[in-house]
């Protein structure tokens, strides 16, 4: 029986680069693969539904679940994993020192269901008791004006939210028309080296790591997301694909590893990613349900609280059941 043909979007991850050459190979599949940059594949995909099988935003995923919207189903890969604390920028002359100042602030998002501000806004409120209604929300591009939302939103009763399309976020916080801004990407008068904007946690891997400790949340930005027809016609492509994921992330996790060689233009690698296991446990990227659970049910509660999610979301609801268990030698 010949192999089907589907295509596949995602980012251009060394610990996805063995499916795009063929080293890896999902059995009964031919990939297409397209490696684009993350906001063409989420628009794309979210909108058009252009490519069979695709990464996605988490916060689209859960919110489009809640909405009862059928049109994809998902698979626990997650290819993009990032604490957030890094992720909060504010002026440096607001006198915000502290998480906690952010109260009653005027604040902007790329997008209210962005990930990381899933996360960071989650967060904010759990670790530190920040009250998000008393907050301004601002919505719009980080550094070009204009970006929309790309799903429905259900906001709670209160919350003051208003959408920018004329200026950039970016723009807004150099002016100071906002006191601080939540973004996975960050702004580009910061990423210039621009004075006038910083971190709010300066020393945030620190910061980060007292968080996962205390919590056991690792963030999941991003699931692999499939067209609901091509699942219903071949529900085998699941597992499949899922297994074939999993391959190529750990021959990445080994290259890693390697000191004879180095695969990575970068030093200390290998001893980088030993820390990584000391730190976060042997598993330190795992694929599934089970080993994420506390970071999905966490997740699927901070999307319910802030209105992603139109109704709150069971962890199960998330994935395919092919997923959900596997056999047992």
């Amino acid at each position: 029986m010949a192999n089907i043909q589907l295509t596949l979007a995602i980012g251009a991850y060394d610990h996805v680069r063995d499916l795009f050459d063929g080293t890896v190979r999902a059995e009964g599949i031919d990939l297409t693969v397209l490696r684009l940059p993350i906001e063409e594949i989420f628009y794309r995909f979210t909108r058009y539904r252009e490519w069979d099988v695709s990464e996605m935003s988490f916060g689209k995923v859960i919110s489009l679940v809640s909405q009862n919207d059928k049109s994809v189903v998902t698979i626990p890969v997650f290819p993009s994993r990032v604490f957030r604390h890094s992720s909060i920028y504010v002026r440096a002359d607001s006198g915000i020192a502290t998480p906690e100042q952010l109260s009653g602030k005027r604040i902007g998002v790329p997008e209210w269901a962005q990930t990381a501000a899933i996360y960071s806004r989650g967060m904010l409120v759990h670790e530190y008791g920040v009250d998000i209604k008393s907050i301004h929300w601002h919505q719009g591009g980080v550094n070009e004006a204009g970006r929309i939302e790309k799903v429905k939103l259900k906001l709670p009763d209160g919350m003051r939210y208003t959408v920018v399309q004329e200026r950039s976020l970016s723009e807004m916080l150099l002016a100071g028309e906002i006191d601080a801004m939540l973004s996975a990407r960050p702004p580009m008068p910061f990423a210039a080296g621009d004075g006038r904007v910083r971190r709010l946690f300066e020393d945030y891997r620190t910061v980060e790591m007292q968080y996962w400790k205390k919590t056991g949340i690792f963030p999941i930005m991003h699931v692999v997301a499939m067209r609901r027809e091509v699942y219903e016609r071949q529900p085998w492509v699941a597992m499949n694909l899922l297994k074939a994921f999993e391959a190529a992330k750990n021959q990445s996790l080994k290259r890693m590893t390697e000191i004879t060689a180095s695969f990575y233009p970068l030093p200390w690698m290998a001893d980088n990613t030993l820390l990584s296991r000391k730190l976060l446990g042997e598993n330190f990227w795992p694929y599934g349900i089970e080993p994420n659970r506390q970071t999905l049910e966490a997740f699927a509660q901070y999307a319910f609280e802030q209105g992603v999610s139109h109704r709150k979301v069971a962890v199960e609801e998330l994935f395919v059941p092919e997923v959900q268990s596997s056999f047992k030698v």
